[in-house]
């Protein structure tokens, strides 16, 4: 069909005019609410996995209805992508750059601290949000049941596109649109839901040593159970909350702990005994690590982190040309003279 051209009415002009304003309005406000962005008329269709990710999905033997794992590392300012391959147990498909990521080291506690999150949490379609003003994003879930419990607030805390964050783990429309496809058929595929590990950075023993002195050290080695448990099984951990804080891989004689604060119930017979021992083994080197280490004291973040690779784009072409590379409506880059900043650039 045609499209009749003509000239708009002056109450239509007016009408334009008034929803242009609006939707200035509309951007300014995202603006100054950070991650807590209202949702927007998405300017692409919903990404969809192209001939190139399913390409390689392949050469790693991993269909592209298999399931799918996520782990975020602040310090590394990276985001994994992990797969279910022929083997049954999930392998890492692809590893993604950050663009952008704010607060500090630690756990979110509170709504306007610019922490992004750190623990497990659970993402399931609903979660999925095709039309963000980031482009596309997905919802982590925060605070989850432990959080709410220890009474821990905010809201709509993401993994979405552009370079912006308050709070939320910013990935390029690129990058963001890759991995959304990807989660997004792995849900069609049956997937219930997909497990996101966030955590300060990589849980090494080396890693953790030189963070001795954080105040969070003791949250950080629950999560480490966590993060050695998937390092050894290569499956995704059964998290359970009680005594304040993550359990992992326990079955309960009573069922599934019902209030996260409450001591630990007694737990069922069937515990893995060799996991247990491995896991038990790598506290134990940790605590020799601790022994002899000394703290860096370099990690003082002004405001969260970048990977290196934009850092290197935002020397050469500067917050407003970073922004036109990365995002489609050429969203801002936050506080790009605190991600000029970041300690850690390895």
């Amino acid at each position: 069909m045609f499209a009749l051209r003509h000239r708009p009415s002056s109450e239509t002009a007016r009408r334009l005019s008034l929803f242009a304003r609006l939707a200035a309005a509309t951007v300014a406000g995202g603006l100054l609410a950070g991650c807590m962005a209202m949702d927007v008329a998405s300017l692409a269709e919903t990404p969809q996995l192209s001939n190139k990710v399913k390409a390689e999905m392949s050469k790693k033997k991993m269909r592209p209805e298999s399931p799918v794992l996520v782990r975020i590392f602040k310090q590394e300012s990276e985001l994994e992508v992990w797969k279910v391959d022929a083997s049954g147990r999930y392998a890492l498909f692809k590893t993604y750059p950050m663009c952008r990521w704010s607060g500090k080291l630690g756990p979110k506690t509170k709504s306007g601290d610019r922490q992004a999150p750190e623990g497990f949490y659970h993402v399931s379609a609903g979660m999925l949000n095709p039309n963000s003003q980031y482009y596309v994003s997905f919802n982590l879930g925060y605070p989850n049941r432990l959080e709410s419990a220890l009474g821990y607030t905010g809201e709509a805390l993401m993994v979405h596109g552009a370079c912006s964050s308050s709070g939320c783990y910013a990935m390029t429309d690129q990058g963001v649109g890759e991995i959304y496809a990807i989660v997004q058929k792995a849900l069609e595929g049956g997937q219930e839901r997909f497990q996101v590990q966030a955590y300060p950075f990589r849980m090494t023993t080396q890693n953790m040593a030189s963070h001795k002195g954080d105040p969070n050290m003791p949250f950080w080695r629950t999560l480490k159970e966590g993060y050695d448990a998937f390092a050894f099984t290569r499956t995704q951990p059964k998290v359970s909350v009680c005594s304040g804080r993550y359990v992992f891989n326990k079955e309960f004689a009573g069922g599934e702990p019902s209030d996260p604060l409450a001591q630990c119930p007694a737990t069922a017979d069937g515990t893995q005994n060799d996991l247990v021992a491995k896991i038990g083994a790598e506290q134990k080197k940790l605590d020799a690590a601790f022994a002899g280490a000394t703290p860096v004291s370099s990690f003082a973040y002004v405001d969260g982190g970048m990977h290196p690779s934009f850092r290197t784009l935002l020397k050469q072409e500067g917050a407003k040309g970073m922004a036109a590379r990365i995002s489609r409506t050429k969203y801002p880059v936050s506080r790009p003279e605190a991600a000029l900043a970041d300690p850690y650039d390895d």
